[in-house]
C-alpha cells in the first residue's frame, strides 16, 4: 500500500538529543561569529526558545550560496542569527533585508554582525514586515524570501512574497509544523495556539497547491518549507 499522496512507506527517524549532536557532529560547524550569537542569545533566557537552530542555519547559508543569491528578505530579525547566517553565504556585494516590530535585541545583533565582518550587508528594517515588503521599488530583484515570525501574518507574507521572487528564487517558511499541531490545531492548547496552528495548516495547504512553486516541507527542526519559484 502506498503512503499518502503517492509517497510511498514512511521512513523516518526521530531524532532525540543523542542524534542531533550526531547530526551537528556531522555537518560542518558555525563559524566563530555564528557560534558567539548563538551563545549571546541561549544566554538572553526565554527567547532562546525561538532561536533558529544551528544545523537550520547552516542550511539557509548553503541556500544563498547554492541559490547565488544577492538580496534575501528576512521575516523576523530577533537576535539577528538568520541575518547573520544570509550574510555568510552572501557576495561581498549583496544584501539582507531584515525586518521585525521590535529592536529589543538589535544592540545584540549588530554587535555580532560586526564582529562577523558583514554589518554592511545587513539592513535592518523597524516596524510591520507587510509593509517593508510594500515599500520595495518594483524594479527590486529578490532572491531568497525566508519567513520565521507572527504565525497569524504567515498568509499575508506568503501572498506579499511569492510576486517579489525572481523566477528560481526560494520562499523558506519557517516552524510549519508548530510543534505538530498542524495535523491537529485543536489539540494545541490555548486558544492563540489553536488559531495559529490552524492559519499555518492553511498557509501549507496552499503553498503546496500553488502553481507558481515547487514546494518541499523539510522535518528540520520545527519544519522548514522551501518553495522554489518557477
Amino acid at each position: 500500500m502506498s503512503g499518502a499522496a503517492g509517497g510511498g512507506i514512511a521512513k523516518h527517524v526521530p531524532v532525540n538529543q543523542m542524534l542531533r549532536e550526531y547530526l551537528l557532529a556531522s555537518t560542518t560547524p558555525p563559524d566563530p561569529a555564528v557560534r558567539g550569537l548563538i551563545a549571546a542569545t541561549e544566554g538572553l533566557g526565554e527567547v532562546a526558545g525561538m532561536m533558529v537552530p544551528a544545523e537550520q542555519l547552516a542550511l539557509l547559508t548553503l541556500l544563498t550560496r547554492i541559490a547565488g543569491a544577492r538580496t534575501v528578505i528576512d521575516i523576523g530579525t530577533l537576535t539577528g542569527l538568520s541575518a547573520l547566517a544570509f550574510a555568510r553565504g552572501l557576495s561581498a556585494d549583496g544584501k539582507v533585508i531584515t525586518c521585525d516590530n521590535s529592536d529589543r535585541w538589535l544592540a545584540v545583533a549588530r554587535a555580532h554582525w560586526q564582529g562577523a565582518g558583514v554589518a554592511d550587508r545587513i539592513d535592518f528594517r523597524l516596524g510591520p514586515a507587510a509593509r517593508t515588503l510594500r515599500a520595495l521599488p518594483e524594479e527590486q530583484v529578490v532572491d531568497i524570501v525566508f519567513v520565521d515570525a507572527d504565525k497569524l501574518n504567515y498568509p499575508t507574507y506568503y501572498d506579499l512574497a511569492v510576486p517579489l521572487l525572481r523566477p528560481g528564487g526560494l520562499l523558506l517558511l519557517d516552524n510549519v509544523l508548530l510543534d505538530g499541531f498542524v495535523t491537529a490545531p485543536d489539540l494545541a492548547g490555548d486558544s492563540l495556539r489553536r488559531k495559529c496552528a490552524g492559519v499555518m495548516r492553511e498557509v501549507n495547504a496552499a503553498v503546496a497547491a500553488d502553481d507558481r512553486l515547487e514546494v518541499v516541507m523539510l522535518p528540520v527542526a520545527d519544519g522548514l518549507t522551501i518553495a522554489r519559484k518557477r
